[in-house]
């Protein structure tokens, strides 16, 4: 790639206004067409870019990134919004293996009291190749319900539930169990995983949480706002083929006949802290969302040392948390392409102000001191270490300490964003 326009002299730690004060323009190219590209039109400075016009920012498709990213040359201050080898993370086979291998990592070098701190991702196996591993596994838990899944779908396709292996059998013959399921035809990867059977339930009905993380090399950061995604009818193990009792995933339940998209099916993070708050107490509460931090830095460590940290690199991670009946979270999977198109007006803000968020801590104007641990509704939780809040003193023990995560709080992103960035002017707000 020839150099770029005019950003493309200036080092990727040079402010976005020249010496003599006025601001450079930040050219960029989207290959998605919806919530991420009105984002990217409506923020100051920014342009947009087609085809093979030079750009200094690409939020671009898996698609492109395995088919370009290799033969396209990067100067020091372009930015791109996936890692090259991402999927260590978010293929449901390798995210389980690399788990796996980290956690048999801390038991040689911290013992077994430090590995269980791992245990937050059901028993699962790799199919093909794991295959008679859990049949042994299998056959020693009788009676238990398993599901399967395509390593590499999302929305649900593919998946279903099985107690008998004469169901796994007759699945990989025939190929395809539905209608929905054509496409999974053609898998030949997937992971059997046992069946978490009881999850906590709200109204009757299960449920699970979509968080996000924002990894910048070697920095993560964790956004307040996230959203529980409830099924539409009540859960119970007599139906393990009902897809619209087992499966929350929004594009499984649009399509239910009695779903009614102005109800829909999603509670803000911040309604469902306050709905366990009041059920479980706040100490419970906070145990939880600790817990939930965990899952995210360890899954985070179980691949530093296989992702390729390209630092023109960043990835917004999507992750899909269970909750069990003992408020226990487990990691289901981490999306490296979260769903940016909203299913609702509220929905919509949302992601609007996570993804400008995101360019924020991006920061291609170069605003930024790099010593912030906030920046508008997301929170530094790792750097090179975990972080802690202000208030909390350094030399204490470290179980005294606080992590500097908001999970589910306040997100008064907007007056946060107007201190941070004085005297430059505020971000155009999204969520107006």
């Amino acid at each position: 790639m020839s150099k770029s326009k005019t950003p493309g002299n200036r080092s990727s730690t040079d402010s976005s206004r020249d010496e003599e004060g006025e601001d450079r323009t930040i050219y960029f190219k989207c290959g998605l067409h919806n919530t991420i590209l009105d984002v990217l039109r409506q923020r100051p400075g920014w342009i947009e870019v087609k085809d093979d016009d030079e750009w200094d920012f690409y939020w671009c498709e898996i698609g492109w990134l395995r088919e370009s990213f290799d033969h396209t040359y990067l100067e020091e201050h372009m930015r791109i919004n996936h890692f090259r080898n991402h999927y260590e993370l978010t293929r449901k086979n390798l995210m389980v293996k690399n788990l796996k291998r980290y956690r048999k990592q801390l038991e040689r070098e911290s013992g077994a009291a430090d590995a269980s701190g791992c245990d937050f991702f059901p028993c699962t196996f790799a199919m093909p190749n794991e295959y008679h591993v859990f049949v042994e596994e299998f056959k020693r838990t009788p009676g238990n319900i398993w599901i399967m899944k395509p390593v590499a779908k999302s929305q649900g396709k593919g998946i279903f539930l099985f107690r008998k292996l004469k169901d796994v059998m007759d699945w990989k013959r025939n190929g395809v169990r539905s209608d929905e399921d054509k496409d999974a035809a053609h898998v030949e990867s997937y992971v059997a995983q046992r069946y978490i059977e009881n999850p906590y339930l709200i109204n009757g009905r299960k449920f699970d949480l979509r968080v996000y993380v924002l990894y910048v090399p070697l920095r993560a950061w964790l956004y307040r706002d996230g959203f529980a995604r409830i099924s539409n009818t009540r859960y119970s193990l007599s139906s393990i083929d009902d897809r619209y009792m087992h499966l929350t995933n929004v594009a499984v339940q649009k399509t239910a006949p009695d779903y009614d998209p102005e109800k829909g099916c999603k509670w803000h993070m911040q309604q469902l802290r306050s709905y366990l708050t009041a059920k479980h107490g706040r100490t419970t509460v906070e145990t939880l969302f600790k817990e939930m931090d965990n899952i995210f830095i360890r899954s985070l460590l179980s691949v530093q040392k296989v992702i390729i940290n390209d630092k023109h690199c960043f990835e917004l991670y999507g992750y899909d948390i269970l909750l069990d009946q003992n408020l226990k979270p487990w990691l289901i999977e981490v999306n490296a392409s979260p769903s940016h198109t909203p299913s609702s007006r509220e929905d919509y803000q949302m992601k609007c102000r996570l993804l400008d968020d995101t360019l924020n801590v991006v920061d291609m104007e170069g605003r930024l001191t790099g010593k912030e641990k906030r920046v508008g509704g997301f929170d530094l939780m790792w750097n090179d270490g975990p972080v802690y809040k202000e208030d909390t003193q350094q030399d204490t023990l470290s179980s005294t300490l606080t992590s500097n995560t908001h999970l589910g709080c306040t997100n008064d992103r907007d007056k946060q964003l107007s201190r941070l960035f004085n005297p430059f002017p505020c971000q155009k707000s999204t969520s107006n």
